[in-house]
């Protein structure tokens, strides 16, 4: 009995030295969790269909934020809630930023996809995606999310050495299905890829470069700003040279503006594209449904009916 007590201690022990980790958003969480496997699972802030740019933290979210030993997010560039919740909470947890590793690559806004011709440069109408402003999307590239595989396992190890072994196993696990989704996305994606579409905001850089794919124009510039009337004037007049195959609305923004530019054109109305992956659920399988999703969301409107 005593030495059942002893075991039954060491475990208790042992699972106490799993670092408590808080993640920002699904894609983060989701990665992180398949890191830690089955040693323990993230916490994750932003709660389903909440917009990663604006979100306000329950006192309960800020408790478990003060607790952890690791916060895994992308950066202040997206969701600036979090960088004010990190400067007043107390406790001297680690902070492992995604965006701001070197090794992370990064690329500027696509500004719209227009050319300069029909991009709106008009002030008074604003934006919040200046040119040359770089894209903290960053997750929807699928190299970079297996590089970040490594990079968690790395500050996992450095506070849990005990389970080193593990993340790095569960690392290599999580780089490979990460490239599992990303062959299945290609395969979905290629024989559409020359064909051009319009997306609701400009988030889908990153994933549009890896996949080589053919972006037209995006409705609004940014997240938090309306478009202006001569972006939309331009862009209408893209649309109505029949050279754009769909529009995509998005979840969290009203599609009706986007039913109004296609509206007496020949471009197709795909499905609501999801790039934070807000209406999935969390957990490990996020990630890869995620990459799967968005290619298959784009293919299914860009290829020939049937």
């Amino acid at each position: 009995m005593r030495h059942l007590a002893a075991l039954v201690l060491t475990c208790t022990a042992a699972h106490a030295e799993v670092p408590r980790v808080v993640t920002d958003i699904p894609p983060v969480h989701s990665i992180v969790a398949m890191v830690m496997g089955d040693l323990g699972a993230p916490d994750l802030l932003l709660e389903q269909g909440a917009s990663e740019h604006d979100f306000q933290l329950r006192p309960s979210q800020m408790a478990t934020l003060a607790d952890a030993d690791l916060v895994v997010w992308i950066g202040p560039e997206l969701t600036p809630w979090l960088a004010t919740a990190l400067e007043a909470r107390d406790g001297g947890g680690a902070v492992l930023g995604l965006f701001a590793d070197v090794g992370t690559y990064k690329i500027n806004y696509f500004a719209g996809g227009l050319t300069d011709d029909q991009h709106d440069h008009d002030e008074a109408e604003g934006h919040d995606h200046a040119e040359g402003m770089i894209d903290p999307h960053v997750w929807l590239d699928p190299s970079t999310a297996q590089y970040w595989t490594g990079m968690i396992a790395a500050e996992l190890s450095r506070l849990d050495p005990d389970n080193a072994a593990t993340y790095a196993a569960n690392a290599a696990t999580a780089s490979a299905t990460i490239a599992a989704a990303e062959a299945e996305a290609k395969s979905l994606l290629e024989p559409v890829k020359d064909r051009p579409f319009v997306t609701f905001h400009d988030a889908y850089g990153y994933f549009i470069t890896y996949f080589g794919l053919s972006p037209a124009g995006t409705i609004a510039l940014g997240d938090a700003a309306a478009p202006g009337a001569a972006h939309l004037t331009g862009l209408r007049g893209l649309i109505e040279t029949g050279s754009v195959v769909c529009l995509f609305p998005e979840t969290q923004h009203d599609a009706a503006l986007v039913g109004q530019m296609a509206d007496g054109s020949s471009a197709r109305i795909g499905a609501a594209l999801d790039p934070v992956g807000s209406t999935l659920t969390p957990g490990p399988d996020a990630y890869p449904a995620l990459i799967t999703g968005l290619a298959r969301t784009l293919a299914d409107c860009l290829k020939d009916p049937a």
